[in-house]
C-alpha cells in the first residue's frame, strides 16, 4: 500500500465541521472532501471559508460552491493543477503519490462503499473523492469522500478505476495537489484570510437570491408535485443543502474569526445560523409536500431567510466593506 498518511478509518476523527449534530453535517462532495484533506495535512479549513458569502440563486440550482484554487495556495501553499490522464488511471495516481501528492478523481458514487443505503450498487452519480493511499497489487484504494475518510477494494476498486469494461470511456478529471509547504500561521493567516473574505464579499450578489428564490419556489413545487423521492433528492441536494450549508459554515468561519482575535461578529453568525436552519425546515416541509401533497406556505420561511441574509451582508459589508471595495 502506498500511503502519505497513516489513516485508519476505524479511529479516524472527521473534522468539527463535519460533526452529526450540525443542521447540514455535509455540503458537497468537493467542499466536504477538502475539509477532511486540509484536515489530515493539519492545515485548518475554515480559514478558507469566506467564499461561502457569495453563494447565488443560479436559475434552477444554487451555487455549487468550492474552495477556489488560489485561496488554497494564498492561505496554505496548496497548489491544484488538472492532471493529462494519458494512461491507465491506477498508474496516475501511483505516481503521484510517490511524489507525495494525493489526487481528487471524478468517480462513480456506485462503487463507493461509503454511500451505502444510497448510491451504492443502486445509483450511478458522478462524485469527486480525494485519493491518498493505493495498492494495485491488492486493489485496495484509501479516500477522503463526503464527511470521513474510507476504503474500497475488490471490485469496487475496478470499478471506481474503469479497470474494466468499454476501452473507450471518457477519461475522469483528475486533479493533483502540491503541499508546497508554506502554510501562513497565526496573525498572518487571519489578515490573508480577510483579504480573502473582501474579494468574496466583492462578488456577493447585487440583490438578496432568496427573494428570487421566493418568487420562482412556487413553480418548483408545482413540478414537485408527484415526483419520486429520489428526483426530490436531486433537487434539494441542488438547492436547500448548497444555500443551507454555505451559510453554516459561513457562520463557522465568522466564528473562527472571533477566536482569533477579531470581534462583534457573533450577531452575523447568528444570522447565518438562521438562514441554515430555517433552510433545513424548508427542505422538511417541502419533502412532505412532495410526498403527501399537503399544501404550506413557505413564504414566512423565506422571509425569515431573506431577513437573515440581509441582516448579514449589512454587517459584514460594514466591517469589512473596504476590504471589498479594494479589492
Amino acid at each position: 500500500m502506498r500511503q502519505l498518511r497513516h489513516i485508519d478509518p476505524a479511529t479516524y476523527t472527521r473534522h468539527p465541521l463535519h460533526a452529526n449534530e450540525r443542521v447540514w453535517p455535509e455540503s458537497n462532495c468537493y467542499v466536504d472532501l477538502w475539509v477532511e484533506l486540509l484536515h489530515a495535512w493539519n492545515l485548518d479549513p475554515l480559514a478558507a471559508l469566506p467564499f461561502t458569502f457569495a453563494v447565488d440563486l443560479e436559475g434552477d440550482q444554487w451555487t455549487f460552491f468550492k474552495f477556489p484554487l488560489e485561496d488554497l495556495y494564498e492561505l496554505y501553499g496548496v497548489e491544484v493543477i488538472e492532471l493529462n490522464v494519458w494512461r491507465p488511471l491506477a498508474a496516475h495516481i501511483d505516481e503521484q503519490l510517490a511524489l507525495g501528492r494525493p489526487s481528487i478523481v471524478e468517480v462513480d458514487s456506485f462503487y463507493l462503499p461509503d454511500t451505502a443505503g444510497t448510491c451504492y450498487h443502486a445509483e450511478h452519480v458522478k462524485t469527486s473523492i480525494g485519493v491518498q493511499a493505493l495498492d494495485s497489487a491488492g486493489r485496495r484504494l484509501g479516500y477522503f469522500h463526503n464527511a470521513g475518510y474510507f476504503t474500497l477494494e475488490g471490485a469496487d476498486f475496478a470499478g471506481v478505476l474503469r479497470l474494466e469494461g468499454d476501452p473507450e470511456w471518457l477519461p475522469p478529471y483528475v486533479e493533483v495537489t502540491k503541499f508546497r509547504g508554506r502554510p501562513l500561521l497565526g496573525r498572518a493567516l487571519v489578515e490573508a484570510s480577510l483579504e480573502r473574505l473582501g474579494d468574496h464579499l466583492a462578488r456577493r450578489p447585487g440583490d438578496n437570491p432568496f427573494r428570487r428564490y421566493a418568487a420562482q419556489f412556487p413553480g418548483d413545487l408545482a413540478a414537485l408535485t408527484g415526483t419520486s423521492l429520489a428526483e426530490f433528492h436531486r433537487y434539494a441536494f441542488a438547492t436547500f443543502r448548497q444555500c443551507g450549508a454555505a451559510f453554516e459554515l459561513g457562520g463557522a468561519y465568522l466564528r473562527w474569526l472571533e477566536a482569533h482575535g477579531e470581534r462583534g461578529l457573533e450577531p452575523i453568525a447568528a444570522a447565518c445560523d438562521v438562514i441554515a436552519a430555517t433552510t433545513k425546515t424548508l427542505q422538511l416541509k417541502t419533502a412532505r409536500f412532495s410526498s403527501t401533497n399537503r399544501p404550506f406556505d413557505p413564504m414566512p420561511l423565506f422571509d425569515t431567510i431573506a431577513a437573515a441574509w440581509d441582516e448579514a451582508m449589512a454587517g459584514l459589508t460594514e466591517r469589512y466593506g473596504a476590504i471589498a471595495q479594494a479589492g
